[in-house]
């Protein structure tokens, strides 16, 4: 088993940045990535990080957010810069123990954190 503690999030002000971290204890994981979800729309991707070498973004989000992991605390990150209101959502962290090919999927992880909440006012 795998336990995911997000932490990070609040309210900000459009154009400010805001980082979420999210600790993994348990087995060691292969890929990590940040989900969110905006009220009444479905969870999409966001950023997917494989060990801490390889990162994929979604186009929404792609040169204002960056992934990171640090693999000595088990740990990723997703630094936002630049934030809108359409960042506004529950972001969630999710963890698979492999190195998973399909990385905007959610059925890739098994694993998930409870969320936190990040919300952009104009």
């Amino acid at each position: 088993q795998v336990q995911l503690v997000q932490a990070g999030g609040g309210l900000v002000q459009a154009g400010a940045s805001l980082k979420l971290s999210c600790a993994a204890s348990g087995r060691t994981v292969g890929t990590m990535a940040w989900f969110r979800q905006a009220p009444g729309k479905e969870r999409e991707f966001v950023a997917a990080i494989k060990w801490s070498t390889y990162s994929y973004y979604a186009d929404s989000v792609k040169g204002r957010f960056t992934i990171s992991r640090d693999n000595a605390k088990s740990t990723v990150y997703l630094q936002m810069n630049n934030l809108k209101s359409e960042d506004t959502a529950l972001y969630y962290c999710a963890a698979s123990q492999s190195i998973v090919s399909s990385y905007a999927q959610l059925s890739s992880y098994d694993y998930w954190g409870r969320g936190t909440q990040v919300t952009v006012s104009l």
